[in-house]
């Protein structure tokens, strides 16, 4: 059986779909995986040994669909279900299956605030739409891997930093899913130890601002200046990894790392918490207006962001900081 996986964005919602690969790969005997994504998300699959061969989109669908079509799949497992795939699995013309992507459920949610969600995660979503193959979760978690030549030993970071740091992934791709700077570096004082501030190259500024408050014994930015992969590394060797709802979370949790969660204008009902490893979630429980929106917001809608900027920061520190403590999944 030749299996293509549709899968376009992010870095998280990826990263969430590796049990599928990984359980079709393991448990249909003599099958050839393939994975279609774009290519700038090209690090999250190439090195994954359940992958047979990758497919990135470019600029030209037409193109990919040739290139698709030759390939002559047995079946297609959409795990994005939006506009571009389906029309791929039209023009393709062959079985396929469709992830559920519960949008009135979400729409109830987040428009009306009514919780008709259910209590499951977006991986067993992901499981479910390949269940009439008779594959079944392994209940293993998330898959991440990392070339050797992708590896930053902590030699490379500063001295402070080499015997033990807590990652802090505190970037996001929309403004109301990460804490204002003040909160960052309120957060930051508040954890107290070397710190590896992890984004892209839009969160260097920000994290600029952060190491001239606390200085450099606490924090070095590391945004901006490493590969997915590479932030990936620091994430693995951290001690304890603190993070938005972005997609380093997925990552952390497919080490198994112990995560602090902290969460906005999105909420972990929309089935995107840590999966399969410890952690806790901080949150602001008390406010009528979250979730405003299933992916975040440029700007808070009215105005306030109280979901951050009233965020209490309590965390049970004997549960982040001692590993030998029992898993929280």
């Amino acid at each position: 059986m030749k299996i293509l996986i549709l899968r376009f964005s992010s870095i998280g919602d990826i990263v969430l779909t590796t049990p599928v690969i990984r359980c079709l790969k393991q448990q249909l005997e003599g099958v050839e995986i393939h994975y279609c994504t774009k290519r700038r998300y090209r690090e999250l699959i190439v090195h994954n040994p359940y992958i047979d061969k990758c497919h990135y989109l470019d600029d030209s669908l037409p193109q990919l669909v040739s290139q698709l079509r030759s390939e002559q799949y047995d079946v297609i497992i959409d795990l994005h279900n939006n506009l571009r795939t389906n029309l791929i699995k039209h023009l393709l013309g062959k079985r396929a299956f469709t992830v559920n992507k519960i949008n009135i459920q979400k729409w109830l949610y987040v428009r009306f605030k009514v919780d008709a969600m259910p209590p499951v995660h977006v991986v067993d979503r992901y499981m479910d739409t390949i269940k009439g193959l008779g594959v079944t979760n392994d209940g293993k978690g998330l898959d991440h891997f990392i070339a050797a030549d992708e590896h930053i030993p902590m030699s490379q970071l500063p001295y402070t930093h080499q015997s033990s740091y807590v990652a802090y992934a505190m970037g996001g791709q929309h403004e109301t899913k990460h804490l204002p700077v003040d909160r960052m570096i309120e957060l930051c004082r508040k954890i107290g130890r070397p710190i590896v501030l992890l984004g892209d190259q839009h969160d260097h500024e920000t994290g600029e601002l952060i190491r001239h408050e606390l200085g450099d014994t606490l924090i070095y930015n590391a945004c901006g200046l490493f590969t997915i992969n590479q932030s990936a590394s620091l994430v693995k060797q951290a001690q304890v990894v603190f993070s938005h709802d972005t997609g380093l979370m997925h990552i952390a949790a497919a080490f198994k790392k112990s995560i602090v969660s902290i969460w906005g204008s999105t909420t972990p009902q929309l089935g995107m918490y840590p999966y399969k490893t410890r952690h806790l979630i901080v949150e602001n429980r008390n406010l009528s207006c979250r979730p405003c929106s299933k992916i975040g917001h440029e700007r808070c809608p009215l105005g306030h962001f109280k979901c951050m900027n009233e965020l209490q920061f309590t965390f049970d520190s004997a549960f982040i900081w001692d590993s030998q403590k029992q898993d929280q999944y």
